[in-house]
């Protein structure tokens, strides 16, 4: 599957909805593909809002793969020369998360932290960390020679 997005919140529901067609045409069950469609809700959501959108034809790319017993969705955006503490941000989120024996001790962790939040603050923190716990996703991401974001979460859907 390969969707090719506008910078914009309303096309998130897209995302949703046709990544669930593909899925259940695929034959995957309820349970996986609500935890995949969270994967790309989640990667393409982050994408819109830390993506460089200032040149009018950018656009978020989000792919879907099934190889046998594993489906890799990946998204890419553009980025510029101020994405630096984003990025520093993501490699530290990702590599907190894999710091962790099992996704849930990360995912609980982040409860508690947002839950000493105040209500004013925004940004909960918990995508990256559902993707890898409820979607039981190993992340990744790197950023190519055109300063293109390449997020990458891997599931296993045995």
């Amino acid at each position: 599957m390969r969707l090719i997005l506008k910078p914009e919140w309303a096309e998130l529901e897209r995302v949703r909805h046709q990544g669930a067609e593909f899925l259940k045409s695929q034959g995957f069950q309820t349970d996986m593909v609500d935890a995949i469609v969270m994967i790309l809700s989640e990667l393409a959501e982050n994408s819109i809002k830390y993506g460089d959108f200032k040149v009018p034809e950018n656009r978020v790319v989000v792919e879907a793969y099934i190889d046998g017993k594993r489906v890799t969705v990946e998204v890419r955006n553009p980025v510029d020369e101020t994405a630096h503490e984003h990025l520093s941000k993501l490699d530290k989120t990702i590599q907190w998360i894999r710091g962790y024996q099992d996704s849930f001790e990360a995912y609980v962790e982040r409860l508690r932290e947002v839950a000493k939040k105040p209500l004013s603050d925004k940004e909960s923190g918990l995508g990256l960390v559902r993707i890898a716990y409820e979607g039981k996703a190993i992340l990744d991401f790197y950023v190519d020679e055109n300063a293109t974001l390449n997020v990458s979460a891997v599931a296993n859907v045995v």
